[in-house]
């Protein structure tokens, strides 16, 4: 009786562990590509960070700050200029012209060096730990006081004291001056014009009543020019001959009559927010018949 035999399974041969090789070999060599990420790296990692830079004060800033500064500073400047070249201003301060000497000398020499101590200290602070940070501001030199001696002080404070008795007295005395006002025959403003053309109304009125009887019995005649200045309450202040009309009696029949008028009506509200006293100039005539006329100025 013959026994079965299992059956026998075959060697792999050399050419399909080739493939199986080539295979795998292949499928990791795709899963390295596929996971594989490109970066794109910035060129300036690799530079060195620690390439010197020039540190420097400056005295303006502005908002935005420069692409490519020139040097290190407290603030942002972003510049500009009218040249090409790598030029500053040789001082931290502002140009400006001279106008003051000594003590203001000194004093701008103070200052630019606690700039340019400040310059040394961000620069060595830079070089130490890499960082920069504003130091404080120096503080401001006590400005140089010139040596008075206490003769000269009292002088000065007695000098002083009398100019500002003289300027208040001066004022007081301004402020007890009126308001004036002058008007000749042509007023144009209406308050004053009404004024006057009352008061010349009043004087031809009182001036034909007292005609000089001296002027009537001789025939004389003629014209002058007066300045009458009143107070606002109607009383006069002065009379004035501007013009003479030649004759002694004519001139004192003139002044004669402005004060037998007196006293004038008051000023109204208006004329008294604009004047103290009114000086009205005016030119009277004595006619051929034995009347006075207020003509003009």
């Amino acid at each position: 009786m013959v026994s079965a035999q299992p059956p026998t399974l075959a060697a792999p041969s050399k050419q399909g562990t080739r493939m199986a090789l080539a295979l795998l070999a292949s499928a990791a060599v795709h899963g390295m590509v596929l996971s594989t990420q490109f970066v794109h790296v910035n060129p300036h990692l690799f530079e060195d960070p620690n390439l010197p830079m020039e540190v420097v004060l400056v005295n303006a800033k502005t908002a935005e700050s420069p692409l490519n500064p020139d040097a290190l500073a407290q603030v942002n400047l972003a510049g500009g200029g009218n040249t090409d070249e790598d030029r500053r201003l040789k001082s931290p301060l502002p140009a400006s012209a001279r106008s003051q000497a000594g003590n203001e000398e000194a004093a701008m020499q103070a200052k630019v060096s606690a700039l340019e101590q400040q310059a040394k200290t961000l620069l060595t602070q830079l070089k130490t730990d890499g960082t920069l940070q504003t130091p404080p501001p120096a503080p401001s030199p006590a400005p140089v006081q010139p040596t008075v001696d206490a003769s000269q002080l009292d002088a000065q404070a007695r000098e002083m004291a009398q100019l500002q008795a003289r300027i208040s007295q001066q004022w007081d005395e301004y402020q007890k001056r009126p308001k004036r006002a002058f008007v000749g025959a042509n007023v144009r403003e209406y308050a004053f014009a009404r004024y006057v053309e009352d008061w010349v109304t009043k004087i031809e009125r009182i001036g034909n009543v007292n005609y000089p009887e001296a002027a009537r019995r001789q025939g004389i005649y003629g014209s002058l020019r007066l300045t009458v200045s009143i107070y606002s309450d109607g009383r006069i202040e002065s009379v004035d001959i501007d013009r003479s009309s030649g004759s002694k009696i004519l001139d004192a029949a003139a002044i004669k009559i402005v004060q037998l008028a007196a006293p004038y009506a008051p000023f109204p509200d208006e004329m008294r927010k604009k004047a103290d006293i009114l000086s009205i100039t005016r030119t009277w005539t004595f006619t051929r018949s034995d009347q006075l006329v207020g003509g003009t100025d």
